[in-house]
């Protein structure tokens, strides 16, 4: 079974611990990272726990320099999911393909989701399967899922074949032209358009599966404990894979005590998961530049100067590297606009 994940070079401690938890509960299953990054300096495949690495260059993305400038860090990192899962369909003859997320650590045997794909075409996990009873969880929790989607794309299960590579296809152009984090005029990078799946293509199936993405924002419904084997469990159900969502942030450990304060086997998870990230290298300085984040000269790109390059076909045109620095570049240009003076894109 194929499993895909898509990161920058500093979640790469996050995507190791996501390989050595997969490979530990699914033995003979395979791990391919997208990297959305340069390579750390001395990187060396053959010492990580992954089977394959494809950078931005190696996914056939026509004029990729151009498009990446467009994105953030956390839209590109999203955008590339489907372009992914087109280049990665079939790889090896396998007809099933699972997308994690780098924040995610895998604690139990999937192949009760790789059986579901025999029967399925797209498996899809809700971020909440109970409604809130609490007027200020309804806000936090059903109110933004409204806004964010109502699917965590933290996980897709696709077959290759059939409807699911017509929704892989559509997927893919989706992002492609549309992945951006703008809640306000209705998109959240990938997971609201997924939100059209279920009325667009058949075979779609919604996980109800309480060990299956447990998260903060599910954790007072999925309560955390160990049954008489030691097994954990999320809400009776074993615990599959977990979410790690606003970890470096800390805002995941803020919604964990708002919500699980009193679950001792959350608490412990939490921190073992921070153990795990030390001994795989998280912090670790050379692993903090984001390549695509600055021009080529260090300077940190505008986000009003993504919007403005994605959105206008003129500069695309006029600038195709927008990376690059010097005199007629992209950045020389946007210097001169911002002081009011204008350049010709044409």
């Amino acid at each position: 079974m194929l499993v895909y994940t898509s990161i920058t070079k500093n979640y790469l401690p996050k995507a190791r611990v996501l390989s050595r938890s997969l490979k530990r509960h699914n033995p003979g299953w395979r791990l391919c990272v997208i990297l959305c990054d340069t390579p750390p300096e001395n990187f060396d495949l053959r010492r990580e726990p992954f089977d394959d690495l494809l950078t931005l260059a190696e996914l056939d993305i026509p004029d990729w320099k151009s498009w990446a400038f467009g994105h953030n860090v956390v839209e590109l990192c999203t955008a590339v999911k489907g372009v992914a899962a087109q280049r990665l369909a079939g790889r090896g003859g396998e007809d099933r393909l699972i997308y994690l997320d780098p924040d995610i650590m895998v604690f139990s045997s999937l192949e009760p989701l790789a059986d579901l794909l025999e029967r399925h075409q797209i498996l899809l996990t809700p971020h909440l399967l109970e409604p809130e009873t609490d007027a200020g969880a309804v806000i936090d929790n059903e109110i933004c899922t409204l806004r964010h989607g109502v699917y965590n794309l933290g996980f897709v299960g696709v077959r290759t074949t059939g409807e699911g590579r017509r929704f892989i296809d559509w997927w893919a152009a989706r992002l492609a032209a549309h992945c951006v984090a703008d809640p306000a005029n209705g998109l959240f990078t990938d997971q609201r358009w997924v939100d059209l799946a279920p009325g667009f293509f058949d075979g779609v199936h919604v996980l109800r599966d309480k060990g299956c993405n447990v998260a903060t924002w599910n954790l007072h419904h999925r309560v955390l404990a160990k049954n008489a084997a030691g097994v954990l469990e999320a809400g009776g159900e074993t615990l599959c894979f977990y979410h790690f969502t606003g970890f470096d942030s800390g805002d995941g450990r803020g919604v964990l005590l708002k919500y699980a304060a009193d679950q001792i086997e959350a608490h412990l998870l939490w921190d073992s998961y921070a153990k795990e990230l030390r001994a795989n290298g998280h912090g670790e300085a050379a692993l903090d530049h984001f390549a695509y984040g600055c021009f080529d000269n260090g300077v940190p790109i505008d986000a009003a100067l993504r919007r403005a390059y994605r959105m206008r076909r003129d500069l695309q045109e006029a600038f195709p590297d927008p990376f690059r620095t010097g005199k007629w570049s992209l950045q020389s240009w946007w210097r001169e606009e911002q002081r009011g003076v204008g350049l010709d894109a044409s």
